[in-house]
């Protein structure tokens, strides 16, 4: 009788253990509880794992066992800590989330009266709030493009992304492809053999807090004028913002833009910076790699948004970097330009740092590599499994399936 119940105990025990293990997919949408506008690039994280909200304000975060609750974080709105019932494993939120209303505490303005005295600090502080040991990043990344209204590539995949303590530059710095897919429109005039800047090398480039050359070093910081703007807050701390202006005409575009810093410990948390596009021919040496002879290149927009999270152990990461580039293009003997949309996203949606070694050459990109050209076709339905993604928006749902559709 005593054997019985230790062996209906072990039993019952194993499936438990079998019960805890079982995946957990937590999907819904987030907006604001002021109009209720969707929301994108919301940050919704549980369990280890990350994703971020579509244009849409849609969201599927998929977990390797049960979750207690989910972590609901934008710029300028505070955060929810959303427990979930231990019973299920399926879950569907619907998020409203509510703007801000911060004040700085005196002492806080005192003390940092000064936007450049601002950013000097937080660069100063690098070392203290971001990793100094090297880190793996696992991601999702895509890449769409548009021909006026209408998708005609959409390139994805999960990648990797090495980067070296940041008391290092990005020199060791690298991204890997994992599992990718492609879709490009079989329509000859849809395509276009321009090679703008960008790829899955531009998270790399764009951290800012590790690359000082793109923007914090001294002689950038001059070319700019810096204004302290109203306050926000990002997951509940608040965050001084500043505004940088072009004060000066460089032979190079400089941008438009804000840095967000943490008030309580200075980390630099978020970057949204745009090219001055009043000189067309400095804008289009910053966006164009190649085009074809005969084609009139016409850029309309380069601009960033990159995002940083602190994490439980006080390290700030980089999390979500996102590229939009518009621009016109036209053939001599035509009346009429075509307008072209690109867009790159990152987000990072889980991070090892133990026993971190880097990626080899050979498998990681280079610059001059396009992710779309090292994938394959469009053609499992079940492709992703249990990676966790960005979801398509409705509109790149219904452009996928009338491409696959022509093929």
């Amino acid at each position: 009788m005593k054997r019985a119940f230790v062996l209906s105990l072990t039993i019952l025990l194993v499936c438990l253990n079998a019960w805890s293990q079982q995946p957990v997919t937590v999907s819904g949408t987030v907006v604001s509880h002021a109009n209720g506008r969707p929301l994108s690039g919301v940050s919704i994280s549980g369990g280890g794992q990350t994703v971020v909200t579509n244009d849409d304000g849609f969201f599927q975060l998929k977990a390797d066992s049960l979750l207690k609750a989910v972590n609901v974080s934008h710029v300028g709105y505070y955060s929810q800590h959303l427990a979930l019932s231990d019973a299920s494993t399926q879950h569907q939120l619907s998020i409203r989330l509510r703007p801000t209303s911060i004040q700085l505490k005196e002492v806080l303005v005192v003390a940092y009266a000064d936007p450049r005295e601002l950013i000097e600090a937080a660069i100063s502080k690098i070392p203290q709030n971001y990793s100094r040991q090297p880190e793996l990043h696992h991601c999702f990344y895509r890449e769409t493009a548009m021909k006026r209204q209408h998708h005609i590539m959409v390139a994805e995949g999960v990648v990797d992304m090495y980067k070296s303590g940041y008391s290092h530059g990005t020199g060791r710095d690298r991204v890997a492809i994992r599992k990718g897919r492609r879709l490009l429109s079989p329509r000859k005039g849809d395509t276009l053999s321009v090679k703008v800047t960008g790829g899955p090398v531009t998270p790399v480039q764009l951290d800012l807090v590790k690359n000082l050359d793109l923007l914090l070093n001294k002689d950038d910081l001059d070319c700019y004028e810096l204004k302290m703007e109203a306050p926000t807050a990002t997951d509940d701390r608040p965050q001084y913002v500043v505004s940088l202006t072009p004060a000066r005409v460089m032979p190079w575009p400089l941008y438009y833009g804000r840095l967000y810093i943490d008030q309580q410990t200075l980390a630099i948390t978020r970057a949204e910076l745009s090219l001055d596009m009043r000189d067309r021919d400095k804008a289009t040496r910053q966006m164009l790699v190649r085009k074809p002879a005969g084609v009139r290149f016409r850029p309309r927009e380069l601009s960033f948004i990159i995002d940083y999270r602190q994490d439980d152990d006080g390290l700030t990461r980089i999390s979500y970097v996102r590229t939009t580039f518009r621009f016109n293009c036209d053939w001599r003997r035509r009346l009429f330009a075509t307008s072209f949309t690109a867009v790159c996203e990152l987000a990072v949606t889980s991070t090892t740092s133990n026993d971190v070694q880097p990626l080899r050459g050979h498998e990681s990109f280079d610059q001059r590599d396009a992710f779309y050209d090292k994938v394959d076709f469009f053609r499992d339905p079940v492709f992703w499994q249990d990676y966790n993604i960005i979801e398509p928006t409705e509109s790149l749902d219904r452009a996928v399936e009338r491409l696959l559709k022509k093929y």
